[in-house]
């Protein structure tokens, strides 16, 4: 008692701090970006930062200004530019467009009818969290520009002549005092410049000096996004009216249902009310169009599907807009969001079903195959079910957090499955990872190869059964338990082929988990070089010589054989914010079918000759 009255007389007006506007973003980046990451994972932090400022530049299309944008990265610098060509950031209030909270002509919504930022934080985000930031506008033959580093103005330039067309042009580096180590993967820029492209019809991005453009839209994003292996039982059904666009088909190779959602162009991947509404929708149709009460699983297993809401001032979940929260479409015409999507799916896609009675029938023929998978499996699901609750109570080989993905906790973006083989290891990791996010998954030795089965498989082995009742996820996405699921196995030949058995696994019965980009490759330390002042984990032979030339003397060098040799002090170097994760992409050219055909199927003869062919031994000094 007595220490907590202490405490009460100690808390002063002292105590009371006042942040100015680029500190509070530094000290508490993840209440305005998400994550932060280091560039392995598409949500994280410097995707982000380039979405905010792209997010600026594609609302001048919207708003019929500008059909050009340009984008360009320079990998080994991290160093961004974008240029529009809209009508440019009035030169008198440049400054504080880019450094003063609460300032910007999107907060006024009939400048900015249907804009994705309606707060005026993202350009202000990304200036306070880069190294440098220069920002510049083009505006009636005159231009204004002002550098800034860390929030912080550096330079500001006065207004001069200028022939240059009107618009915006912004660069900046990511700090990496808040992003440490971190790198950009083309292909997760390539897709968000896509996805722009789908949602804005007539916009040209150019990145890189590729140019990006769209003609069809959501049709152009389902042909796009849909692999090979992923043939539409019928052709793609494309609507559109008013402020709400869609487009679908079903598939056999996908198993549970695939969702490409936005809101004002914003890719919303957490779905919200809108997706809710068009699931909602579809089932409806179909069900009165058929005239049979068909569980809505039924329905929308194999769906593949796109949708596009345009909104005025849509409610986002959080700052990194990834879930709408907007109930109402037009609150003073009391239209919510729900009933607005309803009425317009029944009103376009009932009569395209009875004017392509064709595809009606390709539906109708997916939906009782789909009814009859269903109730075949259901009692494998049932002794699964019991089978689980007999091991729940003994069964170790989980260990779990206390934050999920599908939960509305802060930190669910962090949630992490670690899936490691053997005891050794995964005890290495379970004593050294942060409880709160991260869990972790033992296997028993190589998990059984799936190539060819059923998905009755997924039930009738144990592991594949637990580890599937772990990730939650079996009759749709929404309740995934964890936001990246990693694969931490050893850099050998065993742990290479458990690394296939488990990919094998993921594609043949959960592609959506790679294509959402939930998979990732642990990269752990080959080398751990030290003398008695300091010590380099090092990732590969190069790393590994220039720690060796900055400590110069008295150099020890270990090289690790397998993840059951790292103690658990030295993993948590490993799996906290310096992780290293190789991300598991799948896209439209990937042979998936055939790669797995090759290494996972009955070919040995042509397997083993690939192997000789291709063997190659690399001597390391130890």
């Amino acid at each position: 008692m007595e220490d907590t009255i202490n405490n009460t007389v100690n808390y002063s007006e002292e105590d009371i701090k006042t942040l100015v506007w680029n500190e509070h973003i530094r000290k508490r980046p993840g209440m305005y970006i998400g994550k932060l990451g280091n560039g392995a994972s598409a949500d994280d932090g410097i995707y982000v930062l380039v979405k905010e400022i792209l997010d600026n530049s594609v609302d001048e299309f919207a708003m019929g200004q500008g059909k050009n944008i340009e984008l360009d990265i320079e990998f080994d610098s991290g160093k961004v530019r974008v240029r529009d060509y809209g009508r440019g950031i009035p030169l008198g209030r440049l400054i504080d467009c880019v450094a003063k909270m609460n300032t910007g002509g999107k907060i006024d919504s009939q400048a900015f009818k249907k804009s994705v930022g309606m707060n005026g934080v993202g350009s202000k985000a990304v200036n306070a969290m880069s190294s440098y930031f220069f920002v510049q506008s083009f505006r009636d033959n005159q231009t204004k520009k002002a550098e800034f580093s860390k929030g912080e103005i550096v330079k500001e330039y006065k207004i001069e002549p200028s022939e240059e067309p009107n618009g915006t042009l912004i660069e900046f580096i990511p700090d990496r005092e808040i992003f440490e180590n971190y790198s950009f993967i083309n292909e997760y820029i390539v897709k968000m410049v896509k996805n722009y492209t789908y949602l804005n019809k007539g916009l040209t991005i150019t990145y890189n000096k590729q140019k990006f453009r769209s003609t069809n839209g959501l049709l152009d994003l389902l042909n796009d996004n849909m692999s090979s292996q992923e043939e539409a039982l019928y052709p793609i059904i494309h609507l559109k009216q008013d402020d709400f666009e869609f487009a679908f088909t079903h598939s056999d190779k996908v198993l549970t249902e695939e969702h490409y959602a936005f809101v004002n162009g914003q890719h919303t991947t957490q779905g919200g009310t809108h997706l809710a509404a068009f699931r909602e929708a579809i089932v409806r149709v179909m069900k009165d169009y058929f005239k049979k009460d068909y569980e809505p699983s039924d329905i929308r297993s194999g769906l593949i599907a796109a949708i596009s809401l345009k909104i005025i001032d849509p409610v986002f979940e959080s700052q990194t807009k990834t879930k709408l929260g907007s109930v109402d479409y037009d609150k003073d015409k009391g239209i919510t969001v729900r009933n607005y999507i309803n009425d317009i799916v029944k009103k376009t896609l009932d009569p395209y079903l009875y004017m392509h009675s064709e595809v009606a029938d390709a539906i109708l023929e997916k939906i009782v195959r789909n009814e009859k998978d269903r109730k075949g499996m259901q009692n494998y699901k049932k002794l699964a079910k019991e089978s689980a609750k007999k091991t729940s109570l003994v069964n170790r080989k989980l260990r779990d957090c206390r934050v999920h993905y599908n939960s509305k906790d802060e930190r669910r973006l962090e949630t992490t499955l670690f899936i490691t083989e053997g005891d050794s290891a995964s005890g290495s990791i379970t004593k050294s990872r942060d409880p709160n996010v991260q869990a972790v998954f033992s296997l028993r030795g190589k998990p059984y190869n799936s190539y060819g089965e059923t998905k009755e498989i997924v039930y009738k082995n144990e592991e594949f059964n637990l580890l599937h009742a772990a990730l939650n996820i079996d009759e749709d996405m929404d309740n995934l338990r964890y936001n990246n699921i990693v694969i931490a196995t050893d850099a050998d030949v065993d742990g290479m082929h458990i690394r296939m058995l488990l990919m094998t696994f993921f594609l043949q019965y959960f592609p959506e988990l790679v294509k959402q980009g939930h998979i990732y490759i642990l990269q752990t330390p080959l080398f751990r070089v030290r003398n008695k002042k300091q010590t380099f984990y090092c990732y590969s032979e190069e790393e590994k010589q220039t720690a060796i030339k900055k400590l110069k003397t008295g150099v020890e060098i270990t090289r690790f054989k397998g993840l059951g040799e790292i103690s658990p002090d030295e993993f948590s170097h490993f799996i906290g914010k310096d992780i290293r994760l190789d991300p598991v992409l799948l896209n439209h050219d990937s042979q998936t079918p055939e790669v797995l055909r090759f290494f996972m199927g009955k070919n040995t003869p042509e397997r083993q000759n690939y192997i000789i062919d291709n063997l190659r031994y690399e001597a390391i000094e130890e």
